[in-house]
């Protein structure tokens, strides 16, 4: 049995096409969304996330700002640039990189974004709208694990859901959305006992401990839907040959850079399970196009516009 792979690129492409229609509808009404990214210090995996996401922007028509204050920012400074984002009208989203510089206190930092715009959906106001089953932004890893359930025709309503990781990030909200939609669902962590069995009880498994190929085969049902959130950076020739013996593509990029991704699932799962994301190409490329969702949704709530307006 080979699962069936949920392509988070072609997912994403179709999310990004259907935003950059809705975006030119709005912007022949006269509003354009705006996204301002904060990115502080000169952190280089940072920068290429954040000019990712601003290039993205370009491509949907959006309006993007990219601020790149100085390693030696303080709280208080940056706390300065959110008021100033807060203020402006043309700005729909504010995305502030993290990590952070040590000095600046993140929580503060994060707080201080408008709930409004707070296209991360990080902020409290934000995860209590979630929790209440109200309009509002939410967390663009977590809803890009329930575009690929939703789009790719997978029932969730009625079925058993495990989450394995607690993060405020992912496996939290995660939970909450899977629970708004009417699944089962279980939260797994470190202190969970007998973690393979509540695994094999799932018809859903979202992956998203942070732990190399941490979920195995025998934690997986043959029924079971896979979500792998994980992405980690492997440089151990012999990790990688206990994950990718006989890959013939990975192995030629191993050698040729040293590194490869595996996710928080181990690949042989792909043997057992029904359906599952891939590493990298599955639940990466969806954060982003929900980043853009999520700047567009703010851009209309903010004006109060309905999708009846919009096309009104």
């Amino acid at each position: 049995m080979t699962a069936r792979i949920l392509d988070g690129n072609s997912i994403s492409a179709q999310i990004k096409a259907e935003l950059k229609t809705e975006t030119a509808e709005l912007c022949r009404q006269g509003l354009r969304p705006g996204l301002a990214a904060v990115l502080v210090g000169e952190n280089p995996a940072s920068q290429v996330y954040v000019r990712s996401k601003v290039r993205t922007c370009e491509q949907l028509g959006f309006f993007s700002e990219m601020l790149t204050p100085p390693a030696s920012t303080s709280t208080e400074e940056l706390l300065a640039i959110v008021a100033e984002l807060n203020r402006r009208d043309d700005i729909d989203g504010i995305l502030v990189q993290l990590p952070l510089p040590r000095q600046i206190d993140s929580k503060r930092i994060l707080m201080a974004v408008d709930p409004a715009k707070d296209v991360d959906g990080f902020h409290p106001v934000n995860i209590g709208l979630l929790s209440s089953m109200r309009p509002g932004l939410v967390p663009c890893t977590p809803a890009g694990c329930m575009e690929i359930l939703s789009r790719s025709g997978i029932e969730v309503a009625g079925k058993d859901a495990v989450v394995v990781g607690r993060s405020d990030i992912v496996g939290k909200p995660v939970a909450m959305l899977l629970t708004n939609a009417n699944a089962t669902v279980t939260i797994c962590h470190s202190k969970t006992r007998d973690l393979v069995g509540v695994c094999r009880r799932a018809d859903i498994l979202i992956a998203a401990i942070g732990r190399p190929a941490m979920i195995t085969p025998e934690m997986v049902n043959p029924d079971c839907t896979v979500i792998d959130v994980g992405i980690n950076r492997i440089d151990s020739r012999e990790l990688f040959q206990s994950l990718f013996a006989g890959d013939a593509r990975r192995e030629k990029e191993f050698s040729e850079k040293g590194t490869t991704l595996v996710g928080d699932v181990h690949p042989k799962v792909a043997e057992v399970c029904r359906a599952i994301t891939p590493v990298p190409g599955g639940v990466g490329p969806m954060t982003i196009a929900m980043l853009m969702a999520n700047t567009l949704k703010a851009a209309k709530m903010r004006r109060a516009l309905t999708d009846h307006q919009l096309v009104g």
